[in-house]
């Protein structure tokens, strides 16, 4: 697992968040395709580049073995 991300049950009931804060990585995600920049991440959360960078790798490694199928129309 990215070092950065932390699920502990204690924090934030158990979801993913950039250790040392409870920023779950939701929110990062959330704020970055609502067109946040990562400067403007930085100074609301008070988080690095890396751990922006964190969150997108952990989202892609969440999501990279999940099947889709099709419905049927």
């Amino acid at each position: 697992m990215n070092e950065r991300i932390v699920i502990d049950p204690k924090i934030c009931h158990g979801k993913p968040v950039i250790r040392g804060t409870r920023t779950p990585v939701t929110v990062i995600l959330d704020a970055l395709a609502g067109g946040d920049t990562f400067k403007m991440l930085q100074t609301d959360y008070d988080i690095t580049a890396e751990d922006i960078r964190a969150c997108i790798e952990f989202a892609s490694t969440e999501i990279k073995d999940i099947r889709y199928f099709p419905v049927p129309s």
